[in-house]
């Protein structure tokens, strides 16, 4: 707001050319009242846990304005499942400013669900409680898993309620409403820059450069053509750090517009997202993208790498040859292939310093994920049983066959023949027994890299509809559980369950649609 082109937007009429962001306030709601609290997130900030109604949750429904805030909503543009959309823009996020953490760093704090900005077209700016406690839950889910993200600070019921199509099949019904309070460093995106270069902004987009590089990768030093490639550079490095860590602990975004990609590598904007259960490359949650399955589990590397590609287009006008943007494009898949390659070892115990035992291992990596999926197996117990199975594969009496039985059963949704993962569990004793470490200490690393709790689908969907009905226990209770996600915790081993028949096919349990 003090730095880049803005304007004030009272009336929330649309806007568009010429401008980076405006200056617009939240619209109040009825009966702001607060649902959930990050107490991890709060101590960074150095906030307290307020009241359940009270000023400070009036401040984080957009009822209150304090001083010292500075709301905005931002403009950007996107490329939707692989078209240009044009301009788009926070139509329901309104940023209230930047606050500093008690290491002085900056945090933006931005509501999701706020009310109408010049970018909400015709839509009413809101959220319901579905998709905000879903936002919620999975950004700090995904933090305490150690994936970059985003987090969220409150959840906050409106006491309004919000019509919604869930998808989009003309059954259209009132839901109730509620706002995240979400945090970041930034919320800039791809997109914000894209839209800047689409309409011939040159102005705007070098400002906006320079302003993300000067407060956000000041290592870099001060703007200039140099500095500009060795920033897409590194874009493209925390992009494949992130991409990496989503294949990693089979997490599914759903919806990878250049819209909902950070400038940061963090993970953003948390809609119909999933994990895998049934280990299936070619999964989505999104019901919108079933005719294509773009952003399906096993295209999500390279749809990052079509994304950077059209963040580096979008900001070739910046250099005088564009051809030394293709320098970062391949920093991604490196730094993907490299960070993919060593996280898949730590989830299997496995080091390898070797060159020749490099090229085993990617063999045996890529075996694994075509036994995985050949079982119908679940990713996350599947990991987390074999991190208990795999030490007492080193004693030379261990019994395979029937570990390796108990491993297939406990894991898979399928009751076919297991041949193949059988065959892949056979070479895997073989080369787990080539490690140098003793049972406990493989025990351990592997159960630090292979989370038990995961926030899968129909688990949220159960917070959803007991909180819908003002029950917040069942949400009190999970999120307690993801803030320890590799911990045992065996009271709460029915959260780290199989899904169960019934939700297979519920709406919300499986598949989502990108409706809010």
């Amino acid at each position: 707001m003090d730095e880049l082109r803005g304007e004030v937007a009272p009336d929330k009429r649309p806007r568009s050319f010429g401008l980076l962001l405006f200056s617009v306030e939240p619209t109040p709601v009825r009966d702001p009242h607060l649902l959930a609290w990050s107490h991890e997130l709060a101590a960074v900030l150095g906030l307290e846990e307020p009241m359940e109604r009270g000023p400070a949750v009036e401040v984080l429904a957009g009822n209150r304005i304090t001083p010292g805030m500075k709301p905005f909503a931002a403009r950007y543009g996107g490329h939707q499942f692989g078209s240009w959309a044009g301009q788009l823009g926070d139509g329901r996020a309104i940023s209230l400013g930047e606050v500093a953490a008690l290491d002085g760093s900056g945090w933006e704090i931005q509501l999701k669900g706020a009310g109408p900005t010049p970018y909400s077209r015709r839509a009413d700016g809101r959220a319901v409680l579905r998709s905000s406690l879903r936002e919620f839950l999975c950004s700090e889910a995904m933090h305490h898993l150690g994936v970059p993200t985003t987090r969220a600070l409150s959840l906050v019921g409106t006491g309004d309620s919000v019509v919604r199509d869930m998808f989009y099949d003309g059954r259209a019904r009132p839901e109730p409403g509620a706002i995240v309070a979400r945090v970041a460093p930034t919320f800039i995106r791809f997109g914000n820059f894209e839209i800047m270069a689409a309409t011939g902004e040159l102005e705007n987009l070098r400002a906006l450069a320079d302003y993300t590089i000067r407060h956000h990768y000041p290592e870099l030093r001060e703007p200039s053509e140099a500095v500009y490639l060795s920033w897409f550079e590194e874009v493209c490095r925390r992009t494949a750090i992130m991409i990496a860590h989503w294949m990693a602990v089979g997490f599914v975004h759903g919806v990878m517009n250049t819209d909902n990609m950070s400038i940061l590598g963090l993970t953003i904007d948390y809609g119909p997202y999933g994990w895998l259960e049934p280990y299936d490359p070619d999964w989505t949650p999104n019901t919108t993208d079933f005719g294509q399955h773009r952003y399906a589990f096993g295209q999500q590397p390279q749809v990052a790498l079509w994304n950077l590609l059209m963040l580096a287009r979008a900001l070739s006008p910046l250099v005088a040859d564009a051809e030394g943007l293709r320098t970062g494009l391949e920093c991604y898949q490196t730094t993907f292939a490299e960070s993919q390659h060593q996280m898949m070892l730590k989830k299997l115990g496995l080091t390898s310093l070797d060159p020749n035992a490099d090229k085993e291992d990617t063999a045996l990596l890529e075996e694994l994920h075509t036994s995985l999926e050949e079982s119908a197996v679940d990713m996350t117990l599947f990991f987390r049983h074999l991190s208990h199975l795999a030490p007492q594969l080193l004693s030379d009496t261990a019994d395979e066959a029937s570990l390796f039985q108990e491993l297939t059963e406990a894991a898979s949704y399928s009751t076919e023949d297991h041949a193949k993962l059988l065959h892949w569990l056979h070479r895997y004793a073989g080369r787990v027994r080539g490690e140098s470490s003793d049972a406990e200490t493989l025990r351990a690393s592997m159960l630090s890299a292979n989370p038990k709790y995961v926030l899968r689908n129909y688990l949220a969907q159960e917070a959803i509809e007991a909180a819908e009905q003002g029950d917040l226990s069942f949400l009190q209770r999970l999120m307690a559980v993801l803030k320890t996600p590799f911990a045992e915790q065996p009271e709460h081993d029915d959260l780290a369950a199989k899904r169960p028949e019934w939700a297979s096919n519920k709406p919300g349990c499986a598949t989502l649609s990108c409706s809010s």
